[in-house]
């Protein structure tokens, strides 16, 4: 039997994982006059069913509006110019605009995802969803590829002049680093959000941030008529040894006083989301670079996942633009650090947050969570402290490079 036939082709820019990091970075390489070829082994529908929460930083609406991608952020997302901190049975909002200038906005990832999706499609990029056995090759190369078998059972192998690892944290790039050169650094929290989606009126027009005696809970949005709820549990919890009337319980347990009232309906949906905090450095090796959940995971707390992703493309936009259209390509070297001191940031800012507001074992004594609420009285009754809130919140600036 003869081998199956090859499609060959090039292109500059192989993207590896065609979630919001890759489409984003497609579309800015796209509006710079540059080529790209983007898989993902999902196929649109699994991506666009897979839900998720969704702050947007200052900045990452900035990307998105000014990349001509941002329409629907403003016409039907959330601006929140602020968050609620409750704790000893009341409630301290957190006033971002009036601390730094600066909302951010609730719009969750899958629209996000699907306003990427439909520019690449408008604009004509190349896009494979639904791919099986990609490989990557030669990436210490001056000419790396990428094979796969797309959607309709045709083989392709794709040379490039770099590849980058956007494929999420089960990357296949990762791995492509050496051991010898690759360092991760890993985290596990002793403790996993129990995750709801309720139809159920909004009970604030912020998000809530609940320390209490019986853990932590978050109170979010997702529509007027739709809620995503959490509170702390054990990392190994069963979601469905928990009934409807269990979980409003100790949701309204988590976030009780000051007159507030937790609006409830019926539950469509339970999760339990683990926490974990990873790293790896570099960012980049030879011509394969990682970025979003490929080279770093934070926590939810701080809600940085999406907004660390969208802000390595926009970094690494910038570095191959400077190195393709001006032949910079000492400005490749700048990727990985410059990304890195955001990701460093993010995780300082995801587990102070975390530690400050979940009870962090089984054996927390009543002096460790006396200690918490001296920390966030501390907080809120400091204009120092809120502002620093704040910046973290809504976003740091990305660092600048040579350009």
């Amino acid at each position: 039997m003869s081998a199956p036939e090859v499609t060959r082709s090039r292109t500059t820019v192989g993207i590896v994982g065609g979630g919001p990091a890759g489409l984003m970075l497609s579309h800015l390489l796209d509006r710079s006059g540059i080529e790209s070829v983007v898989l993902d082994l999902r196929t649109r529908d699994q991506i666009e069913n897979t839900h998720r929460a969704g702050i947007l930083e200052a900045g990452s609406v900035d990307l998105l509006v000014d990349s001509g991608v941002g329409d629907r952020v403003h016409r039907d997302g959330h601006r929140h110019e602020g968050i609620e901190l409750r704790f000893d049975g009341h409630g301290h909002r957190v006033d971002f605009e009036a601390l730094v200038g600066e909302s951010v906005w609730l719009y969750p990832q899958t629209d996000v995802f699907i306003d990427l999706a439909d520019a690449r499609e408008r604009d004509g990029g190349t896009v494979h969803f639904g791919i099986t056995d990609p490989t990557v090759e030669g990436v210490t190369t001056a000419a790396p590829t990428v094979s796969f078998t797309d959607a309709e059972g045709q083989r392709h192998e794709v040379t490039c002049d770099y590849v980058v690892g956007a494929d999420g944290s089960r990357s296949m790039c990762r791995h492509l680093v050496p051991d010898d050169v690759a360092v991760h650094h890993f985290r596990e929290y002793p403790f996993a959000w129990f995750g709801i989606m309720a139809e159920a009126p909004m009970s604030a027009p912020e998000l809530i941030y609940a320390h209490s005696a019986h853990g932590f809970a978050l109170i979010s949005q997702r529509t007027e008529t739709l809620q995503r709820m959490y509170f702390q549990c054990d990392p190994y919890e069963d979601p469905s040894a928990w009934s409807d009337e269990r979980i409003w319980e100790r949701l309204a347990l988590c976030t009780e006083g000051d007159g507030f009232t937790l609006h409830q309906g019926p539950i469509t949906e339970k999760v339990v989301l683990r926490f974990r905090s990873f790293v790896a450095e570099p960012m980049r090796h030879g011509n394969l670079f990682l970025a979003g959940d490929a080279a770093h995971t934070v926590p939810p707390t701080g809600a940085k996942g999406l907004n660390l992703a969208l802000m390595d493309v926009k970094v690494l936009h910038e570095v191959l633009e400077r190195a393709i259209r001006s032949g910079e390509t000492s400005a490749l070297d700048e990727y990985s650090p410059r990304a890195l001191e955001r990701v460093w940031k993010a995780q300082h800012f995801s587990y102070w947050m975390s530690t400050m507001l979940h009870t962090m074992s089984g054996e927390y004594s009543a002096f460790d969570t006396r200690r918490q609420v001296g920390e966030l009285t501390t907080l809120v009754g400091s204009e120092a402290g809120r502002r620093y809130l704040a910046e973290g919140y809504t976003g740091w600036p990305a660092p600048r490079g040579g350009a």
